[in-house]
Parts: C-alpha cells; sequence; structure tokens
C-alpha cells in the first residue's frame, strides 16, 4: 500500500496517522515513502496498559489526513482495536482507512463490509498456510483509481506500438489482475485457499471461543507464579490469545530459551513492535500464544516450567 498507493498520492503537506502499536511492517513502508515525497506521519497515544487511545487517534485527524492505518489486532498484547470506529472518523476526514489484518483475520471474524475499511491486508503464514503469501483486500473503486505497483505480464491488457511517436501505448487490465505483474505465486496461493477453508469448516467464531478460553486459563494459571509479570489490559475480553510477560531477574530471550529446552516455542524480543515496548517501559519481552491446536494441558505444562524458571 505504501508503495502502490502512497508513493503516487501523498504529497508534501499531507499527513498519514498511524499509532504507537503497529508492527514494524506498518511503520517502516510509510517512514521510508515519506521521506521521498515529504508528507507527514503522525502517531496516536498508546494507553499504559496497551489499549488504544481512541480520543487522541480521533483528535489527530486533519482535513490533511490521507490515510489512517491500524493494526486490527495488535500483535504483542492480543488488544483489539475497534477500527469500526476509528473508519467512521477516517471517512468522516474525507480520509482512507488501511486495516493490518495480520493477527485478526486467522483468529476472529472478519467482515471488510461491516468494518467499512478501504483496505485490509493478512499474510497466509499466521493462518495455517505457507509463507511468502498474503493478501490485501481493497474496495473496488479505490483499486480502480490506483496505478499498478510493478510491471509485467499479466497486469496487461493490451501494449500497442506507436511508430510515429516512436513509443508503445500500456492498457491496464482490470483489478486484481492490474496488480498481479509475472507468474503468480500459484502454489503459495492454492495452499492458502486449502488454510482458509480449513478454518471456515472449523468457524471462525469457534476458533475465537477456544483461544479465549485457553487466553483465560493461562493467565489464571501465570498469575500462580510470582516471579512473572503479565503485560496488556486485564480485561481479557478486549483480547485474542496472546500474552506478553516479563519474568523477574531474566532476559526475555533466556526465557524463551529455557522454555524451548523443555520444547516449548515461544517468540522473545521487540516482535517488531518497538515502539510499543516503549510504551510499556520494556527492553523485550516473552510472548505466549495460542491457537487452535493448543490445550490447557500445554498449558499446564507451560506453569510447570515457569515455575522451574523461577528458582533461577
Amino acid at each position: 500500500m505504501a508503495y502502490s498507493w502512497g508513493l503516487r498520492n501523498l504529497k508534501k503537506g499531507d499527513e498519514v496517522l498511524l499509532s504507537l502499536m503497529e508492527h514494524h511492517s506498518n511503520i517502516v513502508p510509510w517512514e521510508l515513502i515519506s521521506e521521498i515525497n515529504g508528507f507527514t506521519i503522525k502517531y496516536a497515544k498508546v494507553n499504559n496498559d496497551g489499549t488504544l487511545n481512541y480520543e487522541d487517534f480521533e483528535n489527530k485527524f486533519s482535513s490533511k489526513t490521507k490515510i489512517a492505518c491500524l493494526s486490527h489486532v495488535s500483535n504483542v498484547s492480543g488488544v483489539i482495536n475497534d477500527v469500526k470506529r476509528i473508519a467512521k472518523v477516517a471517512h468522516e476526514h474525507g480520509a482512507l482507512m488501511l486495516v493490518d489484518g495480520a493477527q485478526s483475520v486467522p483468529h476472529m471474524p472478519v467482515d471488510v463490509r461491516d468494518l467499512n475499511t478501504d483496505f485490509l491486508a493478512f499474510s497466509g503464514h499466521k493462518m495455517l498456510g505457507p509463507t511468502g503469501i498474503g493478501v490485501l483486500y481493497g474496495k473496488k473503486e479505490q483499486l480502480e483509481k490506483m496505478a499498478p505497483f510493478q510491471g509485467g505480464g499479466e497486469m496487461i491488457r493490451e501494449v500497442s506500438f506507436n511508430q510515429g511517436k516512436e513509443q508503445c501505448t500500456i492498457t491496464w487490465n482490470d483489478p486484481p489482475w492490474k496488480f498481479e505483474a509475472g507468474t503468480p505465486n500459484i502454489c503459495g496461493a492454492i495452499a492458502l485457499m486449502e488454510a482458509i477453508r480449513y478454518l471456515e469448516r472449523i468457524g471462525m467464531v469457534e476458533v475465537l471461543k477456544h483461544e479465549k478460553s485457553l487466553t483465560e486459563y493461562a493467565v489464571k494459571r501465570m498469575r500462580e507464579c510470582s516471579k512473572v509479570t503479565l503485560h496488556g489490559p486485564s480485561d481479557l475480553s478486549t483480547r485474542c490469545g496472546i500474552i506478553p510477560f516479563t519474568v523477574e531477574g531474566l532476559s526475555s530471550h533466556d526465557v524463551a530459551l529455557f522454555c524451548d529446552a523443555y520444547g516449548i516455542m515461544m517468540r522473545s524480543g521487540f516482535h517488531c513492535a518497538q515502539p510499543l515496548h516503549q510504551v510499556f517501559k520494556l527492553q523485550s519481552s516473552a510472548r505466549a500464544s495460542f491457537y487452535i491446536y493448543n490445550t490447557r494441558e500445554e498449558i499446564d505444562r507451560f506453569i510447570e516450567v515457569l515455575k522451574e524458571i523461577e528458582q533461577f
């Protein structure tokens, strides 16, 4: 989006609105092209518990705002943002809305029409699919206005050579082909579709229900550990199956290595969201996360390991 839409539509004096909880992939591209085009990026505040400061986000809109970009679910805290609310405010200011759905689409029901977002992106590897492929949804009227990002074969309707002017006239194909230059990742697309069908057979309501049940159970058990500090909002109804935490006296990387030795896999570090860790006043965090294949028995084993780690 930043390169396909932003490079052609953003100029000096324009503004892009983000939040401080964004994944680096929703920060770095905008910062890069802002250096080229000279537009301004504004960052909405995040509360100390990791929830979005809606008042600050909405107050930062102006007539200069061209697009607002927001994670549907934080990949650090699991916080679920009311992107429908932000999309409404964006449209009232004549701005577009882009939703990062990488952590929401695999874990909960998502209806782009209900959200009324102009664009929504998600990746395959977060939802039982392969790496190296994802999806960008866009409203038809927006996609028709946009120029292709890359040039190649499939995105062409017609190329004709004008002998007198010594140049070619190019007519683009219709969306989505207009944005698919060259041979697509056919194998990846087939595998991603199978992953989507698999999740649809389970039902996204059931996926979310299972995750929330595991999250509630895990938080309850983790609170038994005297040296473990949980981060994020205490209201678990606002979260998906992600729990960031720290262990007193140990770095998050040490915690992850100890868990790995017991066959428990988790992420440690900034999770590609360093500004949010600055909000939490953390150098890094460990992150326990759950999906449809996880069980309460696995959580019990995790707690046993955490209690062993606390002895170090």
